[in-house]
């Protein structure tokens, strides 16, 4: 009897480990690219407001792509579109490294976004279906393993980068491609005969969405030149447009009446925007800025930028097993003071500062990135039923990729003729109040009663 629940729990984990190995490979991605912006410019004599669309087109792939395959893997089973993925990617990282010019390289991670979007929502489906016993924490753990890679992206890239050259990046990820998906072939049960069909899915509300969000990526790329009137007009529109059509759907592809009726869910992915746009920020301008200006190598650079992922990892354990004891409000007011700390601290840094006062910098934001990430993703799910959490999940992510669109943009913007020591500040200061608003969120956020503080 011990040794078939040994054999049952050696299965689970090994299910885990092959969503684990898929789900990172989005966040990595997303942020590997960061160390090697500066040595793109020069291949493709680009400027940063031209490479940071390498950066938006990514998050804009991601942001559509994520609820569009957590549709799909509904409808046509989560093995199949998990698998796909996982060749989208596949695909995406033989052609990259080849890109003869700077719009092939863009198209190439466009692909590599829309297949390593399948494989969120569609691992953490399978998970729900298939591990019953200790299901939150599986489900904490591919969430966690998916946030802190994210924060490992730049000093893996910084080492692949001195060895190498930028095309390493790209050819990095199949370690975990192949080892995802054996694991995933032997261990994940057949599909079950499909749910639907494409046609059951909410074409109009996917072409408005995607609009929409390119109009705001616009709107937002545009503020580096001038204030566009027109983008933020349309953009606006586009989005009150988006939410009356969906509102009135039976299968609407994004759920705006679960946000309406959720209002504290609400509150959540407003702050998980907000926490993303001052840490990809961070995440994406302080490499260009270590280079550029402080004339760190790429290797240096990622050995500096390890302090976020090193203090973020660090911290989690510790956040956890706080957020048992007491629940996710106190860790959140932690990880937003940090932010703010973390964001002020940034205004020390002068021209010429040494590696040490950065890293020591960056270590605070780093701890913020722990208390952060776990907290929100833990105060989601106190709000959210058994049965919602797909659609939760969906918009979490989505939520994710919004705030990373708008880091990307708000970098256009500040750096991108030229990075210097003010740029920094100017980007410091934005992401203090950021944190702010982040705190406000907070302390407006209920404890486990379920009621707003102050109630």
């Amino acid at each position: 009897m011990a040794h078939v629940k040994n054999t049952i729990k050696r299965k689970e984990l090994l299910l885990i480990t092959a969503v684990a190995l898929g789900t990172l490979l989005n966040p990595l991605n997303t942020t590997m690219i960061s160390v090697a912006l500066s040595r793109l410019q020069e291949d493709f004599r680009l400027s940063f407001a031209d490479v940071s669309w390498l950066i938006s087109t990514y998050y804009l792939a991601s942001a559509i792509g994520q609820p569009l395959m957590g549709k799909w893997s509904d409808l046509f089973g989560r093995k199949k579109v998990f698998l796909a993925g996982l060749l989208l990617v596949t695909l995406a990282s033989c052609l990259a490294p080849l890109s003869p010019t700077f719009g092939w390289l863009i198209g190439f991670r466009i692909i590599q976004a829309l297949g390593s979007s399948a494989l969120f929502p569609s691992g953490m489906g399978m998970i729900r279906s298939q591990i019953s016993a200790n299901q939150a924490k599986a489900l904490g753990i591919i969430s966690i393993f998916s946030s802190t890679s994210a924060a490992f992206g730049p000093s893996l890239g910084g080492l692949l980068l001195h060895y190498g050259d930028w095309p390493l990046i790209f050819l990095c990820n199949f370690p975990f491609i192949i080892g995802s998906f054996v694991l995933a072939w032997k261990l994940f049960p057949k599909d079950a005969k499909a749910a639907g069909s494409a046609a059951d899915m909410d074409w109009p509300g996917v072409a408005l969405f995607s609009v929409a969000i390119f109009m705001w990526l616009l709107f937002f790329l545009s503020l580096a030149d001038g204030f566009g009137w027109w983008q933020l007009v349309v953009a606006a529109g586009l989005s009150y447009g988006l939410y009356r059509f969906e509102l009135g759907r039976s299968k609407p592809f994004i759920n705006v009446a679960f946000l309406r009726g959720n209002k504290n869910v609400t509150f959540i992915y407003v702050q998980f925007v907000l926490t993303n746009i001052a840490f990809y920020s961070v995440m994406f301008g302080i490499p260009s800025y270590l280079q550029r200006v402080q004339n760190m190598d790429a290797q240096k650079t990622g050995l500096v930028m390890l302090s976020i992922a090193g203090f973020s990892v660090l911290v989690t354990p510790l956040v956890g097993r706080w957020i048992d004891r007491s629940g996710s409000r106190p860790s959140l007011l932690v990880g937003t003071v940090s932010v703010v700390a973390g964001s002020l601290l940034l205004l020390l840094i002068r021209d010429q500062a040494s590696a040490a006062t950065i890293f020591l910098v960056l270590c605070v934001l780093g701890i913020a990135n722990g208390f952060n990430n776990l907290g929100m993703q833990t105060a989601l799910y106190d709000f959210v039923a058994k049965e919602e959490t797909g659609i939760a999940s969906g918009l979490f992510m989505t939520s994710r990729f919004l705030g990373t669109i708008l880091s990307s943009s708000l970098l256009a913007a500040l750096f991108g003729k030229t990075i210097t020591t003010p740029h920094l500040h100017s980007m410091a200061w934005i992401c203090a109040v950021l944190g702010l608003l982040m705190l406000a969120l907070t302390v407006r956020m209920p404890g486990r009663s379920g009621k707003l503080a102050g109630e």
